[in-house]
Formats: structure tokens, C-alpha cells, sequence
């Protein structure tokens, strides 16, 4: 037996896994395809479980339900059919399950009282509404009673008790006296959730003899009224007068004096009691304390903290009001009572309890012949609630038999179903505290496909943007969907085209050529069909002139441009905003065709001006600022804001509106062109004032709109053209009466905070809007598209509330209504949220990654189905990583690069990689929660690239015709090299370069011994390294064969040169050497000449600035060149930058000059203005091959140091 249900439970495991993996039919919401499709029954409406009807009126039970065929309707009534021929004051309504009750014309609302149950049937099945109870509401009087007057010794606990009337429902409690005012309540005084008046302790003042209890039944709008109480309170000073007017001079006499007592609770009595409360309901607690001075009441949960944000204190702190309680708020909570004299506590134990409520409700199925579903029905409560299933309205277990469905506890498994396997199911889970009750149809459909796309749809895009084509589309099996472009083309696939579940065709980027016409093709086993759209692509809107910034003089005229180019089959709109509001109702602005001009400028026009141009597919924009600058002024008319206007006067007061007059101030030689009226709300925002209204300037009353509830207060501002007035003096205090709040809260927004719950939120409304006391709001919301009934919870003056236990991630309809003391708001709008997010469930497939070139590569992947999101989709991440050089198969720190792709695309371009290296990538999906898992890491390698410059080369040995050239291999290979190419070539005494000559050089070699060269000549070389691929940059040098072997030179060589320096080869002359040092001797006299015009004359400008800047690179005369660093001339002698000297062992090295201009130019020619920017040109340009130029750079020398002094 053990093993026969080991095999079933398999089984049934097995099945429910297979049925899983098949999704049902989606049906669109087509309205004529619904009309077509044959559906069973589904409840739309019905009344309330626990219906209170009022006994004056008709009873309306509704029950509406929709299908095709339309359904017909029964009711039973306590468990029994209820034939509504045979009551004459029942009739059912046309085309409806709803029953009307005639109360009016003679029934009795008590005869009607009972369980009542709809039924909607038609040939799929039957729906059934739950069990509504109608219960007729009672308001009855009051008992008559003899009340004896209350008298009380002051100090002393007192308790009023009110008793009501036990009605239906439960009535409002409140007090008032003779005059309808309340009573003033306090921490002494305050009225009990059972409706008694508690006094701590009595006071002289509270002897009345009109304490009235008043019970309110809202269902009626009816209030009932007890006979009024009398309370005297007897002083000490009084009792004392009277004693003594009694007693003889000798006697003993006196009332003690009023003496503290420390707290005792008059309710609860005892120490502890108990108190059960259902899940999601508010719970209140509340203990009242008696003492003198009057105690404290303050509130704690032992072994736990009081739930933040669900926490509220009312009635002076002695009720603890915890709202949508959950079984973790049960525990035991204390009060504790204390004044001066001591403390009094009371422990409540508090039991949570559950109605039962959804995990999983029902959802309907429409299956195809042969397939599989489920149907599954979860809930959970406290006590854990029972699950029973009913299949159209019957128990399952006597219902027909279906050899497709198998029933395992809370689930029904379908395999291989047929037509007749369509109904409707229903789940009721209930428990001691009430139940909840589901229908979910199987609707089992046989039809050919349809596409509901209507012919020839045409659609029209901007080219460069993505183009969405529409194939909605039914049948049952569910059908496959092709696409063809053209009448005769071949199926569309590829990595350019996106398709979508629902047969949408997404081209990402639309060209040109993507117009035309497109085919859908929707086939299943029981037929095909097929549709054509056509497809247009448009040119985009460019503004090609864009306003300009300007700045006018007041007074002047000014013109802004904005011209377009567009779509030749597009009608573009210009529109002109002013700091983004429409343009002011003006006639000194003229709009044109393609510009704006504003005629006399005046400081207002002052700001930003935008030109929108707005086309039926796209739309550009373009904005620009004007200054407008004060004009000369003046000198014969001072103009100065107004004076503050005075005198305010209000009249004709009324309940919404008021009239304010004022007389104006001194308008000061400029006219008042407005006046802006301001109130403040003594009540709710004492001290702050705001913005009511403005008028014109030539007027002086004005009638004002008001809020009920509001304390007003008035002030009037003038304004001219100058600027505004200081305020005028408040105007008197008008207090507005009390009324319904006019408005809901603003900005409802449903998101979800974790993935089991829905966080509903809400701008509260301000203090004014409330219209009146006791605000509150009135928030509902139901589960979207699920015909489920709204669930409501009344919450205080907050801005949040939490629904707990919701399904991950699913719409939800919400609505927000304010409510007073006076009544509720209008019926509020709908807005739909969501609950939580959780993190993705699967990564993306079929990751692929096609390499561009070295430094490009293209991944794409396929879209995970959005069921799987589980969140708000915001695109995908894609993480690559180096894993390693394929040129030196070294490893290094793995540092991972992300790259992210919103929305659902299914592509990404990697750039910047390096070449000939091992790559490895994954693709994750991304929502609001997080990043879901990765795909499996997918591994690319990418080609070789031309290699970077040999990192340095040195020239050493030099000899009378020969040279030893050594280099370092380049930093980055990129690949393998294959070899390193050398070229050379002479310069001669006039910078012309000579033949050149190339040598290739194997890849292992570093350095070459050049042989047979010029004695005493300059040449300048040039090495680059190559690959397969090609060659990289070059590095160049610069060297001289010495003249003879008794002495070596070495030249200043400046690395990166595109020209030679300066070399004279008849240096060693003797002429040449007898010239020089005559130079020399006159540079020496007109030195000590310029040594003694500095002393005679003092410190002159340049010195000056010289000793006040002292720049460390700016020095009087460098010693190892010989040149004069302040003092050169503007052609020949530029400041060296750092890095452009070779060092002194001639080796150039890379990195040295990372950071000047030699990596963008070979001289340094161009200079730069003050805030950085780089003018002119570059002395040379980049490196040519040598054999095309003859341009040089004239290194320092003693001969250009001397003509710097010509």
C-alpha cells in the first residue's frame, strides 16, 4: 500500500511539473473577438457578504455576470431555491441577476432578511456569488430610565455612563449638552471606546446638569439622544460654609481638604484581561486611570518594541491604536498609569487571528484540445483554513465525473482535455473567521487563427528609431507567426529584426530601405491566415539655425530664429515657450514663420525662450536666453515701487466666498499694473502666507473663492513696473465653516518595497484642504484583471500604508479617499501599482559574440521571457574581462568591465578591447530589485593589431663611419612581430635630408652596428616594429659621426624632432674659430654696458615682474646651452618644454613625453590664451615619410644666442 501512493505522489508530481511547462491560451481584449468566442459564466458585481440594507428603501442583491452564451440567472435563499415568480414584490432586472426587493410599496424589509446566493449559468458552466447575508439596519430608542443627579465630592473619579441602544450597526458615540456643542475633553476627561464619559478627577467646574449622550446610526442618518445627566460638584470650601452654618461656635467642624490619591484604572478592572483581534484589522487598546493630580498613561509591549510606522496614540494617550495588525503584533501589552504619588498598570494578552486570505487565487484557463493546466488555490489564516473545491456550483466530489481532472488537495490537474471539459470551478477556503470563495473557468477552445490587426495598417517612423509591427493575433492551438516583406519575399530572419511573443516584428533601426509592405502569416493545425501593414520612413526634424543668446537694451527690440529642416510628407508646428510656460498674452509678441520678435522689451521678457518644433512622429528643441539691460536713465523722474496699499476691508461674507476692498498707496511715478492678494491661515499655518489671486491694477475689490475650515487672514501687494510694494497691514480673521473634504490626495503610487508586499503611498492633503476635523483617509485596492472585490482600511492622517502577503509583482488597481468628521471626499480615481520586485529567475540564452576587429566585438543574446523578470525590465549587463595577452601569455589582476543596455535589447557593441587577447564575457537581466544570475561565461579571443613605437632608441659608439643602434622592444606588441624596419638618412648644412635607406631587421634582434657611413655628418634614423597585420609608430634619433678619433661630440639631439637641428661642419676652421672669439669679446663689452645702465638707472619693468613671478623655468641665462631664457627673440627662441631635450645618454624614452605637445606636433610653435585654450598652428606636423620634407627646427646654438642679442 506504502508503495502504490510512493508511485502516485510521483506521478502526480511529474504531471504537475508537465502542466507547468505549458501556458495557457492569453485571449486578447478584442471586442469583437469576445463577442465570438464561446465563454462560461464570470461574476462582474455583486453585493457585500454582510449587506445592511435600510428598512425604508427597496433592497437591491446585485449579481452581474458576463459569457457567451449571455448566462441565465437563480438565486437560493438560506440554502434553498428562491422562485421569484412566486414573490410579487421581488422582479429580477432585464439581462441581469440582480434582484430589487419592493420595500416601499408595503413590504417589509424583516421578511426579506437572510443568506441569499446567485447563480449564473450558461452551456460552459455555472458561476456562483458568495453567501450574502441581508440583515435590515435598526436605530431603536432608548429605554426610559430614572436618572439620579450625580453629586461628587471634588477630586474624587467619576463615571457617566451612556449604554446605547444595541443597533445595526453599532452606533457612534459622542457628547454634547443642551446646545449641540461637545463637551471638551481633556487628559481628566475623555470618552471610552464604550462610549462612557470617564473623569480622572472632578473639578468645581464641571457641575452641569446637561450631560447628554448622543448615538448617531449613519446606515438610518438618524441620532437618538439619552435624557441629560446631572453632576454636582461639591468644593471643600463650600462643605466647609455649609457645616458650619450648622454647627455652634464650640463645635468641631470641617471637610478634610481635597487630598491626592495616587492612580487606579476604572477601565479595565483587574490587572490583566484578554483581547483577540483579526489580521489586517486596527486594534485598539485602552486603559483610563483614576488619581490626583490626573496620571499619565503610558504604553509598552514586554519582550518586544510597539510596531514603528503602524503606531498611533489617540484619546490623550490613554488608547494604543496599532493598524493593520499581523499575528506578530500578538503579545502582552501594558499600560501604566502614574502620577506624583505612584503607578497603577494592566497587562492586555493580545491574540492575532486570521480570516483566511490568498496566496494563490484561481486563475481562469483556456486550454486547446489535448493540452494540459492547473488550476491552483492556496490560502492561508489562522487557524489554517480548509480547502474544498466545487465544479459549476457543486461539490466536486458528486459533481460529473471528468476522466481530464484529478484533484490533489488544493490543486486541479487537467491533461488532454476536450471541449466538454470546459466549466467553472470554484474554491472556498474558509475558517472559524470567515472564508473566501473563487471562481476560475476551463474554457477548452478549438479555432482556426485570426489576426485582429486590421488590413493594411499603416505605419509610419522616424528613420534611425525603432519600428514596431503589429500582428495581434488568436487561435487555439496557439498559432505560429512568420513575417515576410514584400507579396513574394522570403521569411524575415536575422539579428536585425526582433520577434515578439505576441507577433509584434521589432526593426531596432529603421532605414530607409526597411519601407515597404510586411506580411504576417498566423497558422495552426486547424487553418492559416495571413495580413499585410505597410511600413513608412520618415527624414528626422533638425533645427539647423537655433536661437541665439541676446542681450537688449530696455525699450529695444529683439528677434529670435529657429529654422527647421524636415520631412517633405510631415507638417511641422512651431511653437515658443518662455521659461518653459506659453508665451504671455501680448501683443508685442510677434510669432513668424521661423522666428519670435519682441517689440518695446521691458525687464519681464527677461529669461529663457524655447523653440519647439513638433512634427507627428518626432520633435526637436532649441532655447536661448535674453538679457535685458537698463536703458540710460532718466535724471528728471525718480520711479520706485508703489506704497502698500491700506484700508482692507471684507464684506459679504459667505460660506465659500468673501468680498476684500483696499484703497492703493502711492503709485510713485510708475503705474500699479496689478495687485496680488495673499491670506494666511491662522488655524493650520499661522504666520505663513500664501499666494490667493491677482487683479489688475485698476481695480480695488474683489471677490475670493474660500475653503471651509479656515481661519483667513487678508493682504494686499501692489506691483508696477519697478517691482512690488511691501505688504499692507492684515485684514481682520474670518473663520469658514466645516464641510466634506473637496479633494482625494494626489500623487497615489503603488510600489511594492519587498516582493510580498504592496506599499501604497500618497502627498497627504494639506492642512486647509482637509475642509474640517477628524481628517482621515479611506485606502482600497484590488488585485487588476483578477474580479476581485476591493479591499478597504480607514487610516489616519498619514502619507503610507502596507499591504502585507501579496503575490510578487503583480498590478494592482489602488484609490485613496479623504474623509472628516463630516463625511468622505468625491469617489476617488484608480491608479495601478505593482508589488514588489524579486530578483530575476533565469540569465539570458544563447549568448554569441562576433568580433569587429581587435579593438571591437558584438554580443548578442536572447531576451528572457518577462514572466521570468519578475520585476520592472530595465535592460541587461553585460561583464567582460582580459583573461590574458596571447602575445605574452602572461596573466595579470582579472579587472572586470561593465556595460549596460536598457530597455529589452538583445545586442551591445564592447569597445576598447585590446588586441590579440583572450576574452571572457556573461550577460545578466536586470530589473528594480537587481541583477539576476549570469549566463555561462563566454570566452572570445580578438586578432592581432599594429604593434605601439619600440619604447626607446639609443645611438652610442659613434666612430668616423660608424654607429651602434640599440632599441627595446614596444610595449604594447599586439601580436606577433614579425620584424622591425630601419630607415636612415643624411642631413645636410642647409637642413636638407638625403637619399634614404631602409634596412628590415628580424624580430629577436635589439640592436645594429651601421658601418661605411660619412665621417663628421648628421643623419637621423627612424625604427617602427611590424606584425602580420602592419606597422606601428615610429620613434626617431638623431646622430653625428665623429671627425676624427681623437675627439668624440656630442650633440644636444632633441627626440621626437620632424627636423634636424642646426649643425655647421666648418666649426674647426681657424677663420671660423678667430670670428668667434671676436663675437664673444663683444658680447662680454656690451654686457658690462647694459651691467652699468642697470645700476644708474634702477629696477625697471621687466625685472620687476621677473623677481615678483619668479618662475623657476624663466631663468637669465641657461648654462648648459648658452641661451638667454627671458630676453629671446619671438622667431628663433621659444621656451623648451620639459621632455624636449634628449638626456644626456641619449636615450629616448617613451614615457618621458607623455605629457607635452610633442605627441601631437614636432614643435611647439603656437601659444595660449588666458583661460588655457590653444591658438595658432603647430610648428611642423606629424611625422612624414623623411624623403617628402625639408623643414627644420633650429636647436640652440652660441650663434642664436648671439642674434638674440642683435
Amino acid at each position: 500500500m506504502m508503495k502504490k501512493k510512493s508511485i502516485y505522489a510521483s506521478t502526480a508530481f511529474l504531471v504537475l511539473i508537465l502542466c507547468q511547462m505549458i501556458s495557457a491560451l492569453d485571449v486578447p481584449l478584442d471586442s469583437k473577438l469576445l463577442e465570438e468566442l464561446l465563454q462560461p459564466p464570470t461574476i462582474t458585481q455583486q453585493s457585500p457578504k454582510d449587506y445592511i440594507v435600510d428598512p425604508r428603501e427597496n433592497i437591491v442583491i446585485q449579481c452581474e455576470a458576463k459569457g457567451k452564451p449571455p448566462p441565465s440567472f437563480s438565486w437560493t435563499r438560506n440554502g434553498t431555491h428562491f422562485d421569484i415568480d412566486k414573490d410579487a414584490q421581488v422582479t429580477m432586472k432585464p439581462n441581469s441577476g440582480t434582484l430589487v426587493v419592493n420595500i416601499m410599496n408595503g413590504g417589509k424589509a424583516e421578511a426579506y432578511e437572510g443568506v441569499y446566493q446567485c447563480t449564473a449559468r450558461n452551456e460552459r458552466g455555472a458561476a456562483i456569488s458568495n453567501n450574502i447575508v441581508i440583515r435590515p439596519s435598526r436605530s431603536p430608542l432608548w429605554t426610559k430610565e430614572k436618572l439620579e443627579p450625580n453629586q461628587v465630592r471634588e477630586g474624587d473619579s467619576l463615571v457617566l455612563h451612556c449604554r446605547p441602544p444595541v443597533g445595526l450597526p453599532p452606533p457612534i458615540i459622542f457628547w454634547m449638552d443642551n446646545a449641540f456643542q461637545r463637551l471638551p475633553q481633556s487628559e481628566r476627561v475623555s470618552q471610552g471606546l464604550n462610549g462612557d464619559l470617564y473623569f480622572s478627577n472632578v473639578q468645581p467646574e464641571d457641575t452641569r446638569e446637561d450631560y447628554i449622550c448622543y448615538a448617531r446610526f449613519n446606515h438610518t442618518q438618524t441620532i437618538q439622544q439619552k435624557q441629560p445627566i446631572s453632576v454636582k460638584v461639591f468644593s471643600m470650601d463650600s462643605l466647609n460654609d455649609t457645616i458650619a452654618a450648622n454647627l455652634s461656635d464650640t463645635d468641631i467642624y470641617g471637610a478634610k481638604p481635597v487630598t491626592e490619591r495616587p492612580p487606579v484604572l476604572l477601565t479595565p478592572t483587574g490587572s490583566t484581561s484578554t483581547k483577540v483581534e483579526l489580521r489586517g484589522n486596527v486594534l485598539l487598546l485602552e486603559c483610563i486611570a483614576a488619581g490626583l493630580p490626573t496620571p499619565v498613561i503610558r504604553w509598552i509591549k514586554e519582550g518586544g518594541e510597539l510596531p514603528a510606522n503602524r503606531t498611533f496614540f489617540e484619546n490623550f494617550k490613554k488608547t494604543l491604536k496599532i493598524i493593520d495588525v499581523s499575528e506578530a503584533d500578538s503579545g502582552n501589552y501594558k499600560c501604566i498609569a502614574r502620577n506624583t504619588l505612584g503607578s497603577a498598570h494592566h497587562v492586555i494578552s493580545v491574540t492575532v487571528k486570521a480570516a483566511p486570505y490568498w496566496i494563490t487565487a484561481p486563475r481562469n484557463l483556456v486550454l486547446s484540445p489535448g493540452e494540459h493546466g492547473t488550476l491552483i488555490c492556496r490560502a492561508n489564516g489562522n487557524p489554517k483554513p480548509n480547502i474544498s473545491w466545487l465544479a459549476n456550483g457543486v461539490p466536486i466530489a458528486i459533481a460529473p465525473e471528468d476522466p481530464s481532472r484529478k484533484v490533489d488537495g488544493d490543486t486541479i490537474i487537467f491533461s488532454h482535455v476536450q471541449e466538454r471539459s470546459s466549466a467553472v470551478y470554484q474554491c472556498n477556503a474558509s475558517n472559524e473567521y470567515g472564508y473566501l470563495l473563487a471562481n476560475a473557468f476551463v474554457n477548452v477552445l478549438a479555432e482556426p487563427p485570426r489576426i485582429l490587426t486590421p488590413v493594411n495598417k499603416l505605419y509610419q517612423v522616424i528613420a534611425d528609431s525603432p519600428a514596431l509591427l503589429d500582428c495581434a493575433y488568436f487561435g487555439s492551438p496557439k498559432p505560429e507567426i512568420e513575417w515576410f516583406k514584400g507579396v513574394k519575399g522570403s521569411i524575415l530572419r536575422g539579428n536585425e529584426y526582433v520577434f515578439h511573443d505576441n507577433g509584434t516584428l521589432e526593426i531596432p533601426v529603421a532605414q530607409k530601405d526597411s519601407a515597404g509592405t510586411y506580411t504576417c502569416v498566423a497558422r495552426n493545425e486547424l487553418g492559416k491566415t495571413q495580413n499585410e501593414v505597410q511600413l513608412e520612413v520618415k527624414d528626422p526634424t533638425m533645427i539647423i539655425k537655433q536661437p541665439e543668446y541676446k542681450v537688449i537694451q530696455r525699450y529695444g527690440q529683439v528677434s529670435f530664429e529657429c529654422i527647421i529642416k524636415h520631412d517633405s510628407t510631415l507638417l511641422p508646428t512651431i511653437i515658443w515657450l518662455k521659461d518653459n510656460y506659453e508665451l504671455p498674452d501680448d501683443e508685442r509678441f510677434l510669432v513668424g514663420k521661423d522666428n519670435l520678435t519682441i517689440m518695446n522689451v521691458t525687464d519681464k521678457d527677461d529669461g529663457t525662450y524655447t523653440c519647439i518644433v513638433n512634427t507627428t512622429l518626432d520633435s526637436v528643441s532649441a532655447s536661448a536666453m535674453l538679457t535685458v539691460v537698463a536703458a540710460p536713465p532718466t535724471p528728471a523722474i525718480i520711479y520706485a515701487r508703489p506704497n502698500p496699499p491700506f484700508d482692507l476691508e471684507l464684506t459679504g461674507q459667505l460660506e465659500r466666498s468673501i468680498e476684500l476692498s483696499w484703497i492703493p498707496g502711492d503709485e510713485n511715478n510708475s503705474p500699479i499694473t496689478s495687485f496680488v492678494i495673499e491670506y494666511e491661515d491662522g488655524l493650520h499655518e499661522p504666520g505663513v502666507w500664501h499666494y490667493q489671486t491677482e487683479v489688475p491694477g485698476t481695480q480695488t475689490t474683489v471677490q475670493l473663492k474660500l475653503s471651509p475650515y479656515v481661519n483667513y487672514s487678508f493682504r494686499v501687494i501692489a506691483v508696477n513696473e519697478i517691482g512690488r510694494s511691501q505688504p499692507s497691514e492684515p485684514s481682520e480673521q474670518y473663520l469658514t465653516k466645516s464641510a466634506n473634504p473637496d479633494e482625494n490626495p494626489s500623487n497615489v503610487q503603488g510600489i511594492g518595497s519587498e516582493p510580498d508586499n504592496l506599499v501604497i503611498t500618497w502627498e497627504s492633503l494639506k492642512g486647509f484642504q482637509s475642509n474640517g476635523p477628524g481628517l482621515q483617509y479611506k485606502v482600497s485596492w484590488r488585485q487588476k484583471d483578477v474580479d476581485d472585490e476591493w479591499t478597504s482600511v480607514i487610516v489616519a492622517n498619514v502619507s503610507k500604508y502596507i499591504v502585507s502577503g501579496t503575490p510578487t509583482f503583480v498590478p494592482y488597481e489602488i484609490k485613496v479617499q479623504a474623509l472628516n468628521d463630516l463625511g468622505y471626499a468625491p469617489e476617488p480615481s484608480e491608479v495601478v501599482g505593482h508589488s514588489g520586485e524579486d530578483l530575476p529567475m533565469v540569465a539570458p540564452g544563447n549568448v554569441q559574440v562576433y568580433v569587429i576587429n581587435s579593438t571591437l566585438a558584438k554580443v548578442h543574446w536572447d531576451p528572457v521571457p518577462l514572466k521570468t523578470v519578475r520585476g520592472h525590465l530595465q535592460g541587461y549587463k553585460v561583464y567582460y574581462w582580459k583573461v590574458q595577452s596571447l602575445s605574452r601569455r602572461s596573466r595579470r589582476h582579472v579587472e572586470k568591465k561593465i556595460l549596460t543596455f536598457r530597455g529589452n535589447k538583445t545586442f551591445g557593441m564592447l569597445p576598447g578591447l585590446e588586441p590579440y587577447s583572450s576574452y571572457k564575457l556573461n550577460v545578466r537581466v536586470v530589473n528594480g530589485k537587481g541583477e539576476g544570475p549570469a549566463s555561462p561565461d563566454k570566452v572570445f579571443k580578438t586578432p592581432e593589431g599594429v604593434p605601439s613605437s619600440p619604447s626607446f632608441l639609443k645611438i652610442t659608439n659613434p666612430t668616423l663611419d660608424s654607429l651602434t643602434l640599440e632599441w627595446g622592444s614596444p610595449t604594447h606588441p599586439n601580436g606577433v612581430l614579425t620584424s622591425y624596419v630601419l630607415k636612415f638618412q643624411p642631413i645636410n648644412n642647409t637642413h636638407e635630408l638625403g637619399p634614404l635607406v631602409e634596412i628590415r631587421i628580424p624580430a629577436n634582434e635589439s640592436s645594429l652596428i651601421l658601418k661605411n657611413l660619412n665621417y663628421s655628418t648628421r643623419y637621423k634614423f627612424y625604427i617602427n616594429a611590424q606584425t602580420s597585420v602592419g606597422s606601428g609608430s615610429q620613434i626617431t634619433e638623431e646622430a653625428v659621426t665623429i671627425m676624427d678619433e681623437a675627439g668624440i661630440l656630442h650633440p644636444a639631439v632633441g627626440a621626437g624632432k620632424a627636423m634636424a637641428s642646426r649643425q655647421v661642419d666648418i666649426a674647426t676652421q681657424g677663420w671660423f674659430i678667430g670670428l668667434m672669439c671676436a663675437v664673444a669679446l663683444l658680447i662680454l663689452i656690451l654686457l658690462i654696458v647694459c651691467f652699468i645702465r642697470r645700476n644708474k638707472g634702477g629696477k625697471y619693468p621687466v625685472k620687476e615682474k621677473e623677481d615678483a613671478h619668479a618662475d623657476p623655468e624663466i631663468q637669465p641665462m641657461k648654462e648648459d646651452d648658452g641661451t638667454f631664457g627671458e630676453y629671446s627673440d619671438a622667431e628663433d627662441h621659444k621656451p623648451l618644454k620639459k621632455g624636449s631635450r634628449t638626456p644626456s645618454d641619449r636615450t629616448v624614452k617613451k614615457e618621458d613625453s607623455d605629457d607635452s605637445l610633442v605627441d601631437y606636433g614636432e614643435g611647439v610653435n603656437g601659444q595660449f590664451n588666458e583661460d588655457g585654450s590653444f591658438i595658432g598652428q603647430y610648428s611642423g606636423k606629424k611625422e612624414k615619410e623623411p624623403a617628402e620634407g625639408n623643414e627644420s627646427s633650429e636647436a640652440p646654438s652660441p650663434v642664436n644666442a648671439m642674434n638674440s642679442f642683435v
